[in-house]
């Protein structure tokens, strides 16, 4: 284990925090799009929330991704080895939604099509990314290669992975109302359904996670390791404190919204929190740690080099979108989504 490898093992978390709160916010706004939007106006206000910044948004899952490949391979193989049908969902689900959100305004005959796939194209997604960490929190069956030995996507789904899905999705729908509220027209009946949903979701979400965090304690067969207890403690205090303050907070609509940022970000930490050093765990044998998994250091220290010019670039381009695309949308201008 060496300090690089341990950097790596955090910046992946990080990595995925930041796609946790970015794109956890449109897809948040598409799951809520048949609910709170009523008219063609109050959809098209949805949709151009979250049309110039949905794809920059998703940039962070994939760079998540190639960084697992490329600093632990080992865990990259073994996970994707298990989750192929459930990955696939995931980005079949997203080029879905992706569609439907460019193509609906041009094809208005097939509207209530392309308003399903976007709703669908939403839902998929925040539910199986939250049973993806499930499993990776409970454990999954490995053989002596690496090589997943379950059933295929019926095997991942446990009672703690449902509860782990539901409550990714909870925390999707509350970042989704607090964005649509900060985006919506000021006197609009859609920003006030958006004020509304948000904290009886953010309310359910948190009873949710207290229901997971015991079922976890007491009703899995996890070893969790005491190595960061303080940091994991932290999260937590964090994630609850920022929940039930953004509960009660609904006088400026920035707040609720960085406060659920807050939460997303102390609730994806809590998990390398809790199992540092391992990656992986292995129900049927020795979990897959930094250890055994990480890349030497030279390509570690190339990742290292790469991400402090590629990172910035990539933050710089989010600055600008969402500068230009700033403030409240209006709701009498024809925009192209």
């Amino acid at each position: 284990m060496t300090v690089l490898s341990i950097l790596w093992y955090f910046l992946i978390f990080l990595l995925i925090a930041a796609y946790f709160i970015l794109d956890g916010f449109d897809l948040g706004a598409g799951i809520l799009y048949p609910f709170v939007a009523k008219d063609e106006d109050e959809k098209r206000i949805v949709r151009q929330s979250v049309g110039p910044v949905w794809d920059g948004n998703e940039v962070w899952l994939l760079t998540a991704g190639g960084a697992l490949f490329a600093a632990f391979p080992t865990a990259y193989a073994t996970t994707f080895s298990g989750f192929y049908l459930a990955i696939m969902l995931v980005l079949f689900s997203l080029i879905v939604r992706a569609v439907a959100i460019e193509w609906r305004r041009h094809d208005y005959k097939w509207h209530k099509i392309w308003d399903g796939c976007f709703f669908i194209g939403s839902l998929l997604p925040a539910l199986l990314l939250g049973v993806a960490v499930g499993n990776i929190i409970a454990g999954i069956p490995l053989n002596e290669h690496g090589d997943y030995t379950g059933l295929p996507l019926i095997g991942l789904i446990t009672p703690f992975t449902l509860l782990c899905g539901v409550l990714g999705l909870g925390m999707f729908i509350s970042a989704g109302a607090a964005w649509l509220a900060l985006k919506a027209p000021e006197d609009s009946t859609l920003r006030q359904r958006a004020r509304t949903v948000r904290p009886i979701v953010q309310t359910i979400t948190l009873v949710i996670f207290v229901i997971t965090f015991v079922y976890g304690v007491f009703g899995i067969d996890s070893y969790i390791p005491a190595t960061l207890a303080v940091p994991r403690f932290a999260c937590l205090i964090i994630f609850l404190a920022a929940m039930a303050v953004g509960i009660f907070v609904n006088k400026r609509d920035v707040w609720p919204f960085i406060l659920q940022s807050v939460a997303a970000a102390a609730l994806v930490f809590l998990v390398p929190c809790s199992m540092f050093p391992d990656l992986v765990v292995n129900t049927a044998g020795n979990p897959i740690d930094i250890i055994s998994a990480a890349s030497g250091d030279l390509t570690l220290a190339w990742m290292t080099g790469i991400a402090c010019v590629g990172v910035p670039l990539v933050l710089v381009y989010h600055i600008i979108s969402y500068r230009i695309f700033r403030g409240r949308i209006d709701a009498g201008k024809d925009e192209a989504y």
